[in-house]
C-alpha cells in the first residue's frame, strides 16, 4: 500500500505556459524600449550630422555645401532652388562685404513633432562697413528620406528679409591717411592725377584716325589694340571722354584727340627714392576680395610696403548703412549704420631729405643705405637701388611696363636693406669686442704674420685667408687700419667656438627685430654652429656663412657708439622698441670705437678719404666675397660695405652696400652724403 504526503501539490495544466507567454512579453517589451533609444540615438546622431557640416559650411561662406543639406520643399516654398539660394547667399553677403562669420550659440532640441528638431544660432560677421551686430536665427529641421534636411527661408541670411525684399548698401569711403617723415612732410598723401581720356569726335576718320592712335599709343605707352578695345565699348558715342590712362600732374602733353580730367589720386612725393619702404595702393583685386570678403570692387588698398602693412590704420572706417527694403523699395529695417572715419596718419622716424640725398648718390647702382640715430634707433633713411616709380604703379602700370620692371636682372623690386648679406670686414667690429671681452684679446698683443695668406695647417687643403698688406707684426688698432683678416682670424681660433659663440648669442642673431618690414633673422652659419676651424676663422673677418640685413648690421655696430649699449631700431614714431642690452662691456666697445676713428685719421687707414669732412668719423670698410674667380687672371665677386658714425656727437651710423663693387667704391660713392650730414640732420 502507497503512502501520499499531505504537502504535495496538485499541478495546473497551464503553469508553464503562462509564464512563457510572460517572458516573451517581457522580451518583446524589452527589445522595444531598447529599439526606441537605439533608433533616437541614432536620430540624434544624424540631426547633428546635418547641423554640423550647415554651420561649418555657413562659416566658410561655401553656400553650395551649405545647399545640400536644405530641404527642397521648404525652397520650393518660396519659390526657390538650391542654385537660387546659393546665389541669393553671394549676392546678398558679396555685395555687403559678409566675412569672418562667427557662428555661436548653437542650439538642437527635438519638437513635439515627430522626428523633428528645432535650431537656434548666433552669427557674427563683418562688412564693408566693421563689425554687424550679432544677428540670431531659427528654423526647424526634418527628416526627408532617411536623412535631415534643414527647412531653409530667406531669413536665414538676414532676419526679417523676405524672399522679395532687397538689401542695399550705401557708402562713403574716408579718407586715406597719410605716411608722414619725422618733420611732417608727405611720404604718401592725397594729390592730383589726371585720367587721359579720347575724344572720339576729334580722332577724325579714315587714315587721319588711324594716325591719331598710333601716336596716342607712341606717347602713352598704350598699344592701338588697346585704345581701340575702350573705344569699342557700347556706351561709347563721338562726345564721349573715353579715358584709357591715368597720368600724374605735368605729364598731360598735347596730343590730338586726348582730353584731360583731374582726379584725387595717392601719390609719393620721393617716388623711387623710397618706394621700397613706402610702396604704393591700388584697387583690390578678385584675389584681393577673395582673402577678406570686406572688401569690395572698387576699394583702394596697400599693395606693398608700409602701405600694405598699414593698411588697416591707414584706410580708416568706411560710412554708410546697409538697409532692407521691401519690393516696393520702402524701408524696412535698418541693418547697420555707421560714421564715416578718415584714415590715421602715420609719422616714420625717416628723415625726407637724407632719405633722397642717399638715394641721389646710389642712384645707378645696385647698393643700399641704411642711416640710423644710434642713440634711440630712429631709423632715418632706408634707401635701396634701382628703385621703382610708385606713382606709376598707383596711377594704372601697364603689363608692358612692368614686365621690364620684371625683367630687370638688377632686381628694382628687391629691398636690399632687408636682404641678408655676407657682412664682410665691418663684421671685425664683433669679432674684436668679443676677443676683448673673453680676455683672449688686448691691444698690445701682437701676431707676427708673414706673407698675404694663411692657413692654420694642411688640414685646411686648399683653403687659405688672404689679406691685402702685407704688415710682418699687427695689433688689435693696426688690424682694424689694415683691415687684416689674418690677425681676425687667428685671435678667432684663439677664443674658440664656445666662447665665440657664446659672444655672438648676446648680439641680434636669430632674434626678430619687430619691425614693419619682411625679413630673415640673422644667422651666424647655416645651422646655427661653427663647428669647424675654417669656418669660424672664416666667420671672424665677416665671411663664412654669415647673413645680416643692412639694417641687422647697423644694429649690431651701436655698442660701438653707445659705450657696449646696443639699441633697438624703431621705423615710427609711436614705436615701442625692447629695452637695450650690453653684448660688449663700455671698455671694449671704447677701445674699438678709437681703432674705428683711426681708420679714417691714420694715413694708411682704409677708410682715409673721409678725413677731408669736417666731423670727427669712425668707419670700418668691408669687401666681401660672393664668388671666388675662376682663375688667376680674374678677380673674385664682392660686395663692398661701409660702416660709418659720428664718433663726437652720435648723431648717426650708416651702413652702405654696393653690389659688384669694393669698399672703396663705397667710401667714394657715399662721401657726398657724409659730407652734408649736419645740414641734413638739422
Amino acid at each position: 500500500m502507497k503512502s501520499t504526503s499531505r504537502n504535495q501539490k496538485k499541478k495546473s495544466p497551464f503553469g508553464g505556459k503562462v509564464l512563457i507567454v510572460l517572458l516573451t512579453i517581457l522580451v518583446v517589451i524589452g527589445g522595444g524600449v531598447g529599439y526606441y533609444y537605439w533608433s533616437t540615438a541614432r536620430d540624434e546622431k544624424a540631426a547633428q550630422t546635418t547641423i554640423d557640416t550647415y554651420i561649418t559650411a555657413l562659416k566658410k561662406q561655401d553656400y553650395s555645401s551649405m545647399s545640400k543639406v536644405v530641404s527642397e520643399k521648404s525652397l520650393k516654398d518660396i519659390g526657390y532652388t538650391k542654385d537660387k539660394m546659393t546665389k541669393r547667399y553671394e549676392t546678398i553677403y558679396g555685395g555687403v562685404g559678409a566675412g569672418k562669420l562667427k557662428v555661436s550659440n548653437v542650439q538642437v532640441d527635438p519638437t513635439k513633432e515627430k522626428q523633428q528638431y528645432a535650431i537656434s544660432y548666433d552669427v557674427e560677421m563683418e562688412t564693408s562697413l566693421g563689425k554687424l551686430d550679432k544677428q540670431s536665427y531659427s528654423t526647424t529641421m526634418n527628416k526627408v528620406d532617411g536623412d535631415y534636411q534643414i527647412d531653409w527661408t530667406t531669413q536665414l541670411i538676414f532676419p526679417d528679409l523676405e524672399p522679395n525684399d532687397k538689401i542695399s548698401l550705401t557708402s562713403t569711403v574716408g579718407e586715406r591717411g597719410n605716411i608722414l617723415a619725422a618733420d611732417g612732410s608727405p611720404l604718401a598723401t592725397e594729390g592730383k592725377g589726371w585720367d587721359a581720356g579720347i575724344h572720339p569726335a576729334a580722332l577724325g576718320e579714315g587714315n587721319e584716325k588711324e594716325n591719331n592712335l598710333k601716336k596716342i599709343s607712341d606717347t602713352f605707352d598704350v598699344s592701338v589694340e588697346q585704345l581701340e578695345k575702350v573705344l569699342a565699348a557700347d556706351w561709347v558715342t563721338e562726345d564721349s571722354f573715353v579715358p584709357f590712362k591715368v597720368v600724374n600732374d605735368g605729364e598731360t602733353p598735347e596730343v590730338p584727340g586726348v582730353l584731360y580730367q583731374e582726379k584725387t589720386m595717392r601719390t609719393y612725393p620721393l617716388n623711387e627714392a623710397a618706394a621700397h619702404l613706402i610702396g604704393y595702393v591700388g584697387e583690390a583685386t578678385a584675389e584681393d576680395i577673395g582673402k577678406n570678403p570686406t572688401l569690395q570692387t572698387g576699394d583702394v588698398i596697400g599693395k606693398s610696403g608700409l602701405e600694405a602693412t598699414f593698411n588697416d590704420r591707414l584706410s580708416g572706417q568706411k560710412g554708410g548703412r546697409i538697409v532692407i527694403n521691401d519690393e516696393t523699395d520702402t524701408l524696412k529695417k535698418v541693418l547697420q549704420e555707421t560714421e564715416v572715419e578718415n584714415g590715421e596718419d602715420i609719422t616714420l622716424t625717416i628723415n625726407a631729405d637724407l632719405q633722397k640725398a642717399a638715394y641721389d648718390q646710389l642712384k645707378g647702382e645696385k647698393g643700399s643705405a641704411v642711416l640710423m640715430d644710434p642713440t634711440d634707433g630712429s631709423l632715418l633713411a632706408l634707401v635701396s637701388t634701382p628703385s621703382y616709380d610708385a606713382n606709376l604703379m598707383t596711377a594704372g602700370i601697364s603689363s608692358k611696363e612692368y614686365q621690364k620692371y620684371a625683367d630687370d636682372k638688377n632686381s628694382p623690386f628687391l629691398a636690399r636693406y632687408a636682404a641678408g648679406y655676407a657682412p664682410g670686414s665691418t663684421f671685425k667690429t664683433i669679432t674684436g669686442a668679443i676677443g676683448l671681452d673673453s680676455g683672449v684679446t688686448t691691444p698690445e698683443k701682437t701676431h707676427k704674420i708673414s706673407g698675404l695668406k694663411w692657413q692654420k695647417d694642411s688640414s685646411w687643403g686648399d683653403h687659405f685667408i688672404v689679406r691685402v698688406a702685407d704688415t710682418p707684426e699687427v695689433n688689435l688698432e693696426s688690424a682694424y687700419v689694415h683691415s687684416d683678416n689674418i690677425y681676425f682670424a687667428q685671435e678667432a681660433l684663439e677664443i674658440g667656438q664656445n666662447k665665440y659663440e657664446e659672444g655672438l648669442s648676446k648680439f641680434i642673431f636669430g632674434e626678430d627685430l619687430k619691425l614693419p618690414i619682411a625679413m630673415n633673422e640673422a644667422q651666424i652659419s647655416n645651422d646655427g654652429k661653427l663647428d669647424s676651424e675654417s669656418l669660424l676663422a672664416d666667420t671672424a673677418y665677416g665671411q663664412g656663412q654669415l647673413l645680416l640685413n643692412p639694417i641687422q648690421q647697423a644694429v649690431s655696430y651701436t655698442p660701438f657708439v653707445n659705450e657696449g649699449k646696443l639699441i633697438y631700431p624703431k621705423l615710427t614714431s609711436d614705436q615701442k622698441v625692447a629695452e637695450p642690452k650690453m653684448p660688449v662691456t663700455a671698455e671694449s666697445a671704447m677701445i674699438i670705437k678709437n681703432d674705428l676713428i683711426q681708420v679714417v685719421e691714420n694715413p694708411a687707414g682704409s677708410a682715409h678719404s673721409l678725413a677731408s669732412i669736417d666731423q670727427k668719423l669712425a668707419a670700418k670698410t668691408g669687401t666681401a666675397e660672393t664668388q671666388e674667380a675662376e682663375n688667376a687672371d680674374e678677380e673674385a665677386e664682392t660686395n663692398g660695405f661701409l660702416l660709418a658714425f659720428d664718433a663726437e656727437n652720435n648723431s648717426y651710423l650708416m651702413v652702405a652696400l654696393i653690389e659688384g663693387k669694393s669698399s672703396g667704391d663705397v667710401v667714394t660713392t657715399m662721401k657726398p652724403v657724409l659730407e652734408q650730414m649736419e645740414s641734413l640732420l638739422k
